[in-house]
């Protein structure tokens, strides 16, 4: 069952304030008592704790018996904070950039704040959370022993880009998008 940690009146990298801000986030596994197998896990573009689970299992790269694992939903998935769960003056539309740094001082606060956690011996993710995970070893090297990104990149591509505008293009040509003020 997720579980909601409060963020407060969240600081955006761009300047707009999140009130009231909220990040959803999994555990699977028991923290040790000297709290030294967490590992953090992000979620990746549109992606949801429950589609993290397909790395998370006994005798699996992330082993729940082993580590405890943190799987926070990015900014803007539709649990943590989102257009569509978030009160005016940042609700649908007005829904502020969220950037990796966002995201990734969201899930420190997280980590450090409601856990106790000073170190992770690891933190991975898949495409955007890969992003992420470069971002964890760029803001917190002194906290992350190591990295394992996969399937993303630190930066995004020109080819990846054209294909995100493609993306964008269909879904706001769509009549019922209207200008991001949709209601279904």
């Amino acid at each position: 069952m997720a579980t909601t940690f409060d963020l407060g009146d969240f600081v955006l990298q761009g300047g707009a304030t999140l009130r009231g801000a909220q990040l959803t986030y999994e555990t699977y596994g028991d923290l040790a008592e000297d709290k030294s197998n967490a590992i953090v896990y992000p979620t990746w573009y549109s992606g949801r704790h429950q589609d993290n689970e397909w790395l998370i299992g006994d005798g699996m790269a992330l082993d729940p018996s082993r580590y405890f694992i943190i799987v926070p939903n990015m900014l803007g998935n539709g649990l943590s904070s989102s257009p569509s769960n978030t009160p005016p003056p940042y609700d649908r539309a007005r829904f502020p950039n969220v950037t990796m740094y966002d995201n990734v001082e969201a899930q420190y606060r997280l980590v450090t704040e409601h856990f106790g956690i000073e170190r992770l011996p690891l933190v991975t993710g898949w495409s955007m959370g890969a992003g992420q995970t470069y971002q964890w070893a760029v803001s917190h090297p002194e906290m992350v022993d190591r990295i394992a990104p996969f399937c993303g990149s630190s930066r995004c591509s020109l080819h990846n880009f054209v294909f995100l505008e493609g993306v964008k293009a269909a879904l706001t040509a769509d009549a019922a998008f209207e200008h991001g003020w949709y209601t279904s």
